[in-house]
């Protein structure tokens, strides 16, 4: 493992809220000083980093990587790729692969997977059914032995409610977190927000009471159980509002927002364009600007790219028929850096939103202290490039800004004190 000095980079912690311009000194894949080397520090390796930000290594919380059963439309090796160009360097996989993530030695196969490939690091979350059917529990502790940070439904609502409780019963007693998307499946039959804009297009409209119905149900069962829950990609004011007023009453829940769903409305949709279908789907434009505003007061903790690769079959397809989801990972760092210059939100903040607060979920520091992770990532600011299927490394190429420019682009990213990403010249 190499010893690595990166001088006179722009370092933006968001941890200590800092924002200051110094060197640092990586060894054994942890930082060993910041401002002065070490004694007896012996660099195998600089990087330039003048005029570049230094930035913990980003933390997504939502990136379906497609393996094992989906290699059609993604592999681990493509999506892992594809995190570490875009800065990410701790990647949440949800459960929902084929077969699910419903047994220790599936978990176990897909994390030494990702060691093999030497990138990103993964934390995969566990079945909370077994086959995600919403019918008898997972064996979640040993799950959680094996390597799951958390457990899911992914995308599947829980729609026995029984079943829901003594997951929670079970989770509390374990102390792990649960992970849900909340989404009332009986609610949950359309393909686009509920409102003017749906009935103008014809679309089937979802209610933002599918959203709302179930997170009441979950904060229910939680001040019930004391189970904590982090709800996933909330997309609506009203649902905001809950989680507002349940962090006031002390509820432990927290919650995250796709990245898709800052920057877009149901309106985007334009004609019909199927890589504007999301899950849950994008909704008024009062509920986007709620959403910035949850961003800012703190409702929302977190920010995910919501990654979601899809093949070009499940995507050329009428609007109602097409897949949902997007691609995501090498947008994160950009669409959070352009939200944060809209609303004028300082850069410690904004990254916040991307490093430290969904590492903390995790269990473990991204600040740039000495004894922290060297899990780094390098970008040029004032850099700009376009969105096209050329400049993504995913295997997926859907998604709603392609052929737009972005500004902000990653120069190297660091796991474990090694450069696993390099921008080419």
């Amino acid at each position: 493992m190499k010893n690595i000095a990166i001088f006179g980079g722009r370092l933006i912690d968001p941890l200590n809220d800092t924002d200051q311009v110094a060197d640092l000194y990586l060894a054994g894949g942890k930082i060993v000083g910041v401002g002065s080397a070490p004694a007896g520090f012996v660099q195998d390796e600089t990087i330039d980093a003048k005029g570049l930000l230094i930035s913990p290594g980003l933390v997504d919380l939502a990136a379906r990587l497609r393996e094992p059963g989906f290699e059609y439309k993604a592999t681990l090796a493509s999506e892992m790729a594809a995190a570490v160009a875009g800065g990410v360097t701790s990647i949440v996989c949800p459960p929902d692969t084929d077969p699910p993530l419903d047994e220790p030695s599936l978990v176990t196969m897909l994390r030494q997977r990702a060691k093999n490939l030497d990138l990103a690091r993964l934390y995969p979350v566990g079945a909370l059914s077994r086959q995600l059917k919403g019918l008898e529990l997972t064996e979640m502790a040993e799950l959680r032995d094996a390597g799951c940070v958390a457990f899911s439904q992914g995308d599947q609502a829980v729609g026995n409610l029984q079943i829901l409780f003594r997951a929670m019963q079970y989770a509390a007693t374990f102390d792990v977190a649960l992970r849900l998307l909340p989404q009332e499946a009986d609610l949950n039959a359309g393909v686009a927000h509920d409102g003017d804009y749906a009935t103008r297009m014809g679309l089937t409209g979802i209610p933002v009471l599918a959203e709302t119905v179930a997170i009441s149900n979950i904060l229910l069962l939680m001040k019930e159980t004391g189970a904590r829950v982090h709800l996933c990609r909330l997309s609506s004011m009203a649902g905001l509002d809950l989680v507002r007023a349940a962090k006031k009453q002390g509820l432990p829940v927290t919650c995250d927002v796709s990245i898709n769903h800052i920057h877009l409305a149901d309106v985007d949709i334009g004609f019909f364009d199927s890589n504007f279908r999301f899950d849950p789907p994008l909704r008024s434009c009062r509920d986007r600007d709620a959403i910035v505003a949850a961003l800012a007061d703190g409702t929302i903790d977190a920010i995910c790219s919501d990654h979601s690769p899809v093949d070009d079959d499940g995507k050329l397809l009428p609007f109602a028929e097409a897949e949902s989801g997007a691609t995501g990972l090498e947008l994160l760092l950009p669409l959070t850096l352009a939200w944060a210059e809209r609303q004028h939100v300082p850069l410690p903040q904004a990254l916040a939103k991307i490093t430290a607060v969904p590492a903390k979920m995790l269990g473990f520091a991204a600040g740039l202290e000495i004894g922290n992770r060297a899990d780094l990532v390098i970008f040029d600011l004032q850099a700009h490039w376009q969105v096209t299927p050329a400049t993504l490394k995913s295997q997926g190429k859907n998604t709603p800004f392609v052929g737009m420019e972005m500004k902000g682009q990653v120069v190297h990213t660091l796991v474990k004190g090694k450069r696993v990403y390099q921008l080419a010249n």
